[in-house]
């Protein structure tokens, strides 16, 4: 069994769409980053690449290259879980906390649960999201960013659990 932690943090821009957990979400802003920005996703790949023991996210998609310029987190996802396999590692639960001040998370949690499930080839009783505010305290609290946490535990393909 193995643990892996991820954690990522967007800056709120106007003039790009929101997209948390691979779902596009109605707001007059948006996440800056070189891919799409979704930040559960990208804390979601570090927690899995963590477990893998196999770096980070952005030893993988330097935001250095173009190739990732303006991509779908949900990509990166694939590729990952498709590392997990390689590996014969599978995915025993995955915990996540969003932490924005605005938008309200709620509506789209059960669609954002079901995406990370579909794409990672698990039952959503596997996946677990969270949403919080930060009590209008530091940078997130002043709707500057938004940002996440994720941990899962991986168990070898033959010893996972049902």
């Amino acid at each position: 069994m193995k643990i892996g932690i991820g954690y990522d943090i967007h800056r709120l821009v106007p003039g790009r769409p929101l997209v948390i957990g691979g779902i596009s979400i109605p707001f007059e802003k948006g996440l800056l980053g070189h891919s799409d920005g979704d930040v559960l996703i990208h804390a979601v790949a570090d927690a899995l690449l963590g477990g893998l023991g196999l770096g980070d996210i952005g030893h993988y998609y330097p935001d250095t290259n173009p190739k990732y310029k303006g991509m779908s987190s949900l990509i990166i996802l694939e590729e990952i879980q498709e590392l997990l396999v390689k590996n014969e590692m599978g995915i025993e639960n995955l915990d996540t906390i969003v932490i924005a001040q605005e938008p309200k998370l709620a509506p789209f949690m059960p669609q954002m649960k079901f995406t990370l499930a579909k794409t990672l080839h698990i039952e959503e009783k596997k996946v677990n999201i969270k949403a919080k505010t930060a009590e209008k305290l530091d940078a997130i609290g002043r709707g500057e960013g938004i940002a996440a946490h994720a941990a899962c535990i991986l168990s070898r393909l033959e010893e996972l659990t049902q």
